[in-house]
């Protein structure tokens, strides 16, 4: 009894660790899924790989508003804006030299005196002529003033007889009244003379002292003073030079000294005739003077109206104001001249645009990341951008990486770059 419950139990322990049955549709359906999860794998694997392929990574950029100008650079030597040599209107010795080179002067000031005998001699003799005609009129008025009482009184004697004469015939004889009246006559006569007299006296005076006035004008040229203000550039007289009239081309006359004006300064530039156009009177020129590693504000103030046949180009004048006296006659200067400006533009950088024949195009990346070919209209270019007329709206993101390989309506994952500009620093 005890021999049998003991293998009984002895069955039951083995029979625990029995392996299970297991039925051949449980084991199929694991074996499918065994072999159809790596097809799985690989094909999600495909459809990522596909998507990254589609949403490619663009370089792009935003339409924006900004000012766009255009400009030339044109090249020459800046110059005096008046310049001249100082001649003497008469002959003379220097006298004195109140300058030298470099020496600074005003308007006005005296340069150099000059020692004119003759002329002060004709001076002398002019005192003395207006003297000699003053003492002619003196005496021409007091004859016309004797003529004058003489005529009064004669006058005044032929009325007094006349009246009797007339009103009591009888009491005067006609004779006597004839008389009063011949030397009546005959003062007015000399009063008359008189006047004339005092005239011719008058006029020869004034003739003398017009005579004066004009030697005294010649004379006054012995100072030789400084038609503007300006400095010394050159010296060609020294004390004791003989120096001759400038007033006639005949002669081989010696300037004294040379006058610049360096408060302001001329940049003559010859503006090529395609650009003629752009030009105008008062538009603002920057002028860089590479030797001084410094730039100036200038001015367009006048210009010729024709465009020469030999160069094709039209004279114009810039003003460059020269209060410190940096400047100096001869540098060479670069004048950037604006030809165009626009404010609050809509605009895109060069490289974004696509030319085909007279169509201009942009590559667009819409709001739902699509690729757009977009044509637009360009206004204004610069070296770097170009206004947009028509066609995009400030804010929209244009490519302006490669564009060869994408194609309207492309999925793309746009980025935004940014644009490397080089941009020339003007010295300062």
């Amino acid at each position: 009894m005890g021999d049998s419950n003991l293998h009984k139990d002895i069955r039951v322990r083995t029979g625990r660790f029995r392996p299970p049955i297991v039925s051949c549709a449980a084991v199929a359906v694991v074996t499918i899924m065994v072999m159809t999860l790596p097809s799985c794998w690989k094909g999600s694997n495909a459809q990522v790989e596909a998507n990254a392929q589609a949403a490619v990574t663009v370089g792009v950029t935003k339409v924006v508003k900004k000012t766009l100008s255009r400009e030339i650079t044109l090249s020459s030597e800046l110059v005096p804006f008046q310049e001249i040599d100082v001649y003497a209107k008469e002959s003379g010795y220097v006298q004195k030299l109140n300058v030298d080179y470099g020496t600074r002067v005003k308007q006005g000031q005296v340069l150099a005196t000059l020692e004119i005998p003759e002329l002060q001699a004709q001076l002398q003799q002019d005192e003395a002529e207006i003297k000699n005609a003053s003492n002619q009129a003196v005496r021409a008025q007091h004859e016309l003033s004797r003529y004058e009482a003489q005529y009064g009184s004669l006058h005044l004697e032929y009325t007094r007889l006349n009246r009797v004469f007339q009103g009591q015939p009888g009491i005067v004889a006609q004779q006597e009244v004839d008389d009063a009246q011949g030397k009546d006559l005959a003062a007015a006569s000399q009063v008359d003379a008189g006047k004339a007299s005092l005239e011719a006296a008058q006029s020869q005076l004034g003739a003398v002292k017009a005579k004066l006035t004009h030697d005294q004008a010649l004379f006054d040229y012995s100072r030789i003073t400084a038609p503007f203000s300006g400095v010394v550039t050159q010296r060609y007289a020294n004390l004791g030079t003989l120096v001759q009239a400038g007033t006639s081309s005949s002669t081989q006359a010696l300037p004294i000294v040379r006058l610049s004006e360096d408060d302001l300064f001329r940049l003559v530039i010859p503006v090529p005739e395609s650009y003629v156009h752009y030009i105008h009177v008062g538009d603002p020129v920057n002028v860089r003077v590479p030797s001084l590693n410094r730039s100036f504000p200038g001015k367009v103030i006048r210009f010729s109206v024709d465009v020469r046949q030999d160069t094709r180009t039209m004279h114009t004048e810039v003003d460059v104001p020269n209060p410190d006296h940096v400047l100096l006659p001869g540098l060479y200067a670069e004048a950037d001249v604006s030809l165009e400006h626009r404010d609050d533009i809509p605009s895109v950088p060069l490289q974004s645009l696509n030319h085909e024949g007279d169509k201009t195009t942009v590559l667009v990346v819409n709001s739902s990341g699509d690729i757009e070919d977009r044509r637009v209209t360009v206004g204004l270019q610069t070296a770097t951008d170009a206004e947009i007329v028509s066609g995009l709206n400030a804010g929209e993101q244009v490519v302006v990486s490669d564009r060869s390989a994408l194609k309207p309506g492309q999925k793309v994952n746009p980025q935004v770059v940014e644009i490397m500009q080089f941009k020339e620093a003007n010295p300062e």
